[in-house]
């Protein structure tokens, strides 16, 4: 139902939206730390601003839901909301010289703006795929390539953040965040012109509810509650998320370190991510992800036991781990849409910004959450702050860290996050949505089937 060319603009989206998002959740920690603001100071101030994230989640998901535009449900949000990310992004990485307190004012502020503008982004493009196309098959093979772009964009922003503040090159974060802003707001620009809605009657009257039936709705969708209790409580303990500079320059004596570590991960990714299309035709695709998280998280915990005095252990370790690890990072998005086309069929009602607004909001409330978590433990261990633009300051100061806060470190980025891993599997296995359900589901939700016809062709009822 999609040409070649919506398919590159959905991609491209992704893909500058992936720049902001990667530059936020592996640098601001560091940007913080290198604004002479203590890890036990900042971690307090992400939990405040994001009160105001578990609230906007949920407001904008009912007014993406009931807001009726002349053209489309999920482009005009697009449009909007294109300049305020790129802008908000460049704000809160560019704090002034001010006294700690108004540092941390500042930051607030900025933060709960870019908070927003990623809410009015992120809602409407993931809800996109669901108009695009009513073809199950279709929507997951442009979600699976969509992901290239996705991991496209992350490195680029990881290899960006790293270079431009390294010893070598010099830049401020505030430099490097304006680059990363601009690339941003070019690839975005594309699909918020040209997105086309098809599986959508803008004709159509559509249903409005109130919030009790929103959280009716929610309460009957036992399977968005059980995948994105799993991711929640998983990305809220990835404490690693922010600390891999850190790592790179207080435990392997270069910051650079994590860049190469992370470009001969991606090799494996790579392969597999041209690879999973095919495989989820003849493979469920849960299955693949179920048993991807699993199998990372063992090659996880070996990887803390083994620790990192054996620098080249470490990086085969890590390069194994980035194969079953590839599944889920590839697959994790692509349950939503079959959430709320089971939500829909169980409910009768068609919420699908709503389902959306979950995965941003488990998607913000991790990085929130596990980014003051990694700084909160490496402060209990005595992590010293440096007020620094670049690592080339930081090296001519002479930092350095004490022992103890040192392994701190190492069991902030290498253990914590292996508990969350083991978490998510046990709760996932209670995951029973198939693919082919789904599109039966998804059939009789669009009328193209009836509800007896559907519930004679489900494989279990549901």
């Amino acid at each position: 139902m999609t040409t070649a060319g919506e398919r590159r603009d959905y991609g491209l989206y992704l893909f500058g939206q992936n720049i902001i998002y990667a530059l936020v959740t592996s640098f601001l920690a560091v940007y913080l730390s290198m604004q002479g603001i203590s890890p036990v100071m900042a971690a307090p101030v992400l939990l405040v601003v994001k009160v105001w994230d578990a609230v906007n989640d949920v407001i904008f998901g009912g007014i993406f839901d009931r807001v009726k535009f002349k053209k489309g449900k999920f482009v005009p949000w697009l449009k909007i909301s294109l300049p305020f990310i790129p802008l908000a992004t460049v704000l809160m990485f560019a704090i002034p010289s001010v006294s700690i307190t108004m540092k941390l004012v500042w930051f607030a502020a900025m933060y709960i703006l870019w908070d927003t503008a990623y809410t009015l982004c992120d809602v409407p493009i993931y809800g996109l795929i669901t108009t695009m196309t009513s073809n199950l098959q279709e929507r997951t093979a442009i979600m699976s390539y969509a992901k290239l772009y996705v991991g496209a964009g992350a490195a680029l922003a990881y290899a960006l953040g790293t270079l431009l503040v390294s010893q070598k090159v010099g830049l401020s974060y505030t430099t490097t965040a304006l680059i990363c802003s601009v690339l941003a707001l070019l690839s975005m620009a594309p699909i918020s012109f040209r997105g086309k809605e098809r599986n959508y009657d803008e004709t159509e009257k559509e249903e409005t509810f109130t919030f009790r039936q929103m959280f009716s709705y929610m309460r009957q969708n036992k399977y968005l509650l059980i995948f994105y209790s799993a991711l929640i409580i998983n990305g809220c303990l990835n404490s690693a998320a922010g600390l891999g500079m850190f790592v790179s320059y207080y435990l392997f004596d270069n910051e650079l370190f994590n860049l190469i570590l992370g470009v001969l991960a991606m090799i494996p990714i790579v392969i597999l991510a041209i690879l999973i299309p095919k495989m989820i035709k003849k493979v469920d695709k849960f299955k693949l992800y179920y048993w991807g998280c699993v199998l990372s998280t063992v090659i996880g915990i070996i990887i803390y036991l083994v620790g990192y005095q054996n620098k080249t252990l470490f990086i085969v370790l890590n390069v194994l781990r980035a194969i079953p690890l590839a599944f889920p990072a590839f697959l994790m998005f692509m349950f939503t849409p079959d959430c709320a086309e089971y939500g829909q069929y169980k409910s009768g009602i068609d919420a699908r910004g709503i389902t959306f607004a979950i995965q941003t909001f488990s998607a913000k409330l991790t990085s929130s959450i596990s980014t003051p978590l990694g700084l909160a433990l490496i402060g209990i261990f005595g992590f010293v702050s440096y007020e620094a633009d670049s690592f080339a300051q930081l090296s001519e100061m002479g930092a350095t860290q004490t022992p103890e806060a040192l392994r701190g470190l190492w069991i902030t980025y290498a253990l914590i996050p292996m508990i969350g891993g083991v978490l998510m599997t046990i709760i996932s296995w209670f995951y029973k949505l198939n693919d082919k359900d789904v599109q039966i589901m998804s059939d009789c939700n669009a009328g193209r089937i009836t509800r007896e016809e559907a519930e004679a062709m489900l494989s279990r009822k549901y």
